[in-house]
């Protein structure tokens, strides 16, 4: 590998698009490659490298799963991303490729052009940006203009510094895009799927190649390999909030619509009953997306919950480690000024 950059797939795409399942049948399906993974969580609780860690697949070792749980990605370049990169490569067993999923709320932007920084660009390159889109919530209309969520301030994350309406962000997303995933396709008929390609492409600043997928599921010959340097064309990846800059507008760039917070729980006795009782929840709340973990007595295995909007899962994923506290916890992601305490409350009664 000395002498020859390593390809780097950064992964992008909306809150709860299906980035992580797409990763773990990516790992599943690498034909042999080492794949490092840098994770960008949004939450303090890290679900996503929770559900990676550990997995038991091959050429997935827990030290090649790095978890960057100290804000946005995009915005936290200097201080976490480039200092991560600088150890991952001073590695005497560097990866054969290095995938990075970033946080639902992130500019694809500031990281790609990150890899242009002289301690990065003569050892990596980014083989391509694959942006995730959950085909089905577009379908619903889920990026419309919603002016209520455009207006709201976001107190999430401090460290945050970009105030990005939903629909700006996953433009930036599409633009940003080397190779677009319309995931969940299986939830939509031919007529609506190709709606929503045409809608994407209508987005797109760019031509670029748009692929079906269901439970994520893409090849990887497919998804790696792509070869095209990303980071020599970020001046064709503009974002909104870029635009906006050169054009003289004022755009306000805090990233606080969105906030987020852990909930721990008792025990699960009856995993599909707690389901439903999430999807209540859910719908009596503002709430975009739910993850994490829960204990169910008498199963030696941890169950995950995943919800996006009304559509949510559980599965086992694996046997609870030795010395690991059996817990259930779930972090909750909604628009700024949800009720923390009322959802807290139903989650625990829920269990």
């Amino acid at each position: 590998m000395q002498g020859q950059k390593i390809p780097a797939t950064v992964i992008t795409g909306f809150l709860g698009s299906g980035k992580t399942t797409m990763i773990r049948n990516l790992l599943e399906n690498a034909n042999g490659k080492r794949i490092a993974l840098i994770i960008n969580e949004f939450g303090d609780l890290g679900v996503d490298g929770g559900i990676l860690k550990g997995c038991g697949i091959e050429n997935c070792e827990e030290d090649d799963v790095i978890e960057l749980n100290n804000g946005c990605i995009c915005c936290t370049v200097a201080d976490d991303f480039i200092p991560t990169m600088t150890k991952l490569l001073e590695r005497a067993d560097r990866p054969d490729h290095i995938v990075i999923e970033t946080s639902g709320l992130a500019l694809p932007q500031p990281l790609v052009a990150a890899f242009n920084w002289p301690e990065i660009k003569t050892q990596v390159t980014v083989d391509g940006v694959v942006t995730v889109i959950d085909a089905a919530a577009v379908a619903e209309g889920r990026f419309a203009d919603d002016h209520d969520k455009i207006d709201a301030q976001r107190q999430a994350d401090e460290s945050l510094d970009h105030e990005s309406p939903l629909e700006e962000l996953f433009e930036d997303q599409i633009h940003a895009a080397d190779l677009i995933v319309l995931n969940k396709a299986d939830l939509l008929d031919e007529a609506a799927l190709e709606t929503v390609r045409k809608d994407v492409s209508e987005r797109s600043s760019r031509q670029t190649n748009m692929v079906p997928a269901s439970f994520g599921k893409i090849g990887a010959d497919i998804l790696l390999g792509l070869g095209v340097g990303s980071e020599d064309d970020i001046a064709n990846r503009k974002s909104h909030h870029e635009m906006h800059h050169e054009s003289g507008d004022d755009h306000t760039h805090s990233h606080d619509e969105f906030e987020s917070f852990v909930v721990e729980a008792g025990d699960v006795s009856d995993p599909k009953a707690f389901a439903e009782n999430l999807k209540k929840i859910i719908g009596e709340h503002d709430i975009l997306r739910l993850k994490g973990f829960a204990n169910v007595p008498g199963k030696p295995m941890r169950l995950v919950v995943q919800a996006v909007g009304s559509r949510i899962e559980h599965y086992f994923d694996r046997p609870w480690a030795d010395g690991e506290a059996r817990s259930t916890k779930l972090v909750v992601i909604g628009v700024h000024d949800i009720d923390e305490a009322a959802i807290a409350k139903s989650v625990q009664e829920a269990a």
